[in-house]
């Protein structure tokens, strides 16, 4: 029931700002992928390849390590080339990426020529089925609003 107050306020709020447009503002991205997020884990596997990423703003963010299987990570301060990184690297040791000792290292066009690493402060598995279904949820009720404004 907790998770369901904010996604309804999150809902209520995307409706109520339509007349922008479907696309969530990163405040609102970021609050969806919290709501998805389970208990924080000390460490995730990770074998030196991510199936997918998305920036959450410049502090935090979502990365795949399969389809069906993501991590929420929020940082312990900002990474300020985040959120313009073409790719990503995160750090690990034993084939585990771990919340306190290891960083993320944004990489590409956009960012500064001195890489700074990034350190992920939690790590909390996300609910990969229901984050899909949120999200098709809110993008349909956007397109209905869109309809009935026109």
């Amino acid at each position: 029931m907790k998770r369901l107050i904010p996604l309804a306020l999150l809902a209520a709020t995307l409706l109520a700002g339509c007349a922008t447009g479907p696309k969530l503002s990163t405040t609102e991205k970021l609050a969806l992928y919290r709501d998805h997020a389970g208990e924080p884990v000390k460490d995730f596997r990770y074998f030196g390849t991510l199936n997918g990423w998305s920036p959450l703003g410049d502090a935090a963010l979502a990365v795949w390590t399969k389809p069906s299987e993501a991590y929420l990570l929020e940082l312990s301060g900002r990474c300020p080339d985040l959120e313009y990184a073409m790719a990503i690297s995160i750090t690990q040791f034993g084939n585990r990426v771990s919340a306190r000792f290891d960083d993320v290292l944004p990489l590409g066009a956009g960012t500064s020529s001195i890489k700074i690493p990034c350190r992920i402060q939690t790590i909390r598995p996300l609910d990969v089925k229901a984050l899909r279904a949120s999200e098709k949820e809110l993008r349909e009720a956007s397109a209905v609003e869109r309809e009935t404004k026109s």
